[in-house]
């Protein structure tokens, strides 16, 4: 269903469930309720905690839990000011490079792309690349109608991961919502559909992909299917009233 926030919200709020957790008694039933997705009670667990009395690494591990505490639950201000500061902490590499993901998705999604493009070149810069890191940057990208750097920054992410199905998808939309490579777009959106059959948005893709090569009735049957699946989507609504001939 257009361009995703490539697979921010699949990847990188989740990103710290494939990290390595360092109990500390301290915060240990806190860690133990966010592991569980109970983030509401896992923040009032860590907010009751007295930093007053910790030492440094426990502060950082802190304010990590709580800026990703904060994500979850999507009070974004609350989450930034925890975040910053385990990234100009600079001692875990790793986290710094999670908790900058985490920062540039809160930016993506509250529109402010500069500052997500800021963070995400200070991880290119450092040689911190991945398929996560070019899929966001080319997601702000096309939100600046940068499709040509976007659709670029796509290729990037399936030079590391061919099979990376949301550059695939995206990719595919762009290319095939811009009247650049229809072809290619249908060929890379069937790819996605492939891995995901079940996604509204991979559908709601093809069938843009079909509607753009002109072949209608092709482009109502993905488009049908990706709206039973999400009925209350806009963008699908809106494509399906098109294919259909209803531009009211």
């Amino acid at each position: 269903m257009n361009v995703q926030q490539s697979g921010i919200e699949e990847s990188s709020k989740d990103d710290d469930e494939k990290t390595e957790y360092r109990f500390d008694e301290k915060i240990r039933e806190g860690v133990r309720l966010y592991r569980m997705k109970d983030w509401k009670h896992a923040l009032s667990e860590f907010l009751s905690k007295d930093a007053s009395n910790f030492e440094f690494e426990e502060k950082m591990e802190l304010s990590y839990y709580l800026g990703l505490c904060y994500t979850k639950l999507e009070k974004y201000e609350e989450a930034l000011s925890f975040l910053e500061q385990v990234v100009t902490s600079g001692n875990d590499v790793l986290r710094v490079f999670q908790c900058r993901m985490t920062l540039a998705y809160i930016y993506v999604i509250t529109k402010r792309v500069k500052m997500a493009e800021y963070e995400l070149k200070r991880l290119q810069s450092s040689g911190m690349e991945s398929p996560l890191l070019y899929n966001t940057l080319a997601y702000a990208a096309w939100l600046q109608k940068q499709h040509k750097n976007a659709v670029e920054l796509y290729e990037k992410t399936l030079e590391i991961d061919a099979e990376n199905a949301t550059a695939m998808n995206s990719m595919g939309y762009i290319l095939a919502d811009t009247g650049m490579d229809i072809m290619r777009a249908l060929r890379l959106c069937r790819r996605a559909v492939d891995h995901r059959p079940q996604s509204a948005a991979y559908l709601d893709s093809l069938g843009w992909a079909y509607y753009k090569s002109g072949e209608v009735l092709e482009a109502r049957t993905w488009l049908r299917r990706a709206l039973e699946i999400a009925p209350d989507e806009d963008e699908i609504k809106k494509h399906f009233k098109i294919v259909s001939g209803d531009t009211k």
